[in-house]
């Protein structure tokens, strides 16, 4: 009994990010695909987030520019790290 409740938690604990992730993809009005495996997200109302090809959230300083897949140069305009971050299950 006690392995079956054990086994219980740790699946929840994995789908928890599966969750996060796909939250930000169903707000994103376009996902955009970077030269370096991440992913850009331009949300609805013009902010940005990036995530790497880890699919953690990265940190970005606006001003500075990232390159896509297709080789143009998007100018990062905002910084929404929080909307790409994951709830902590403890």
């Amino acid at each position: 009994m006690k392995s079956q409740i054990v086994i219980a938690a740790l699946l929840s604990a994995l789908s928890v990010p599966a969750f996060a992730g796909h939250a930000a993809a169903q707000a994103a009005k376009e996902m955009v695909p970077l030269a370096d495996g991440g992913t850009l997200y331009i949300f609805k109302d013009g902010k940005m987030a990036q995530e790497s090809r880890f699919g953690r959230a990265v940190y970005l300083n606006v001003g500075a520019s990232v390159s896509t897949k297709d080789g143009r140069n998007i100018a990062i305009t905002s910084n929404e790290v929080a909307r790409l971050e994951s709830p902590r299950v403890f």
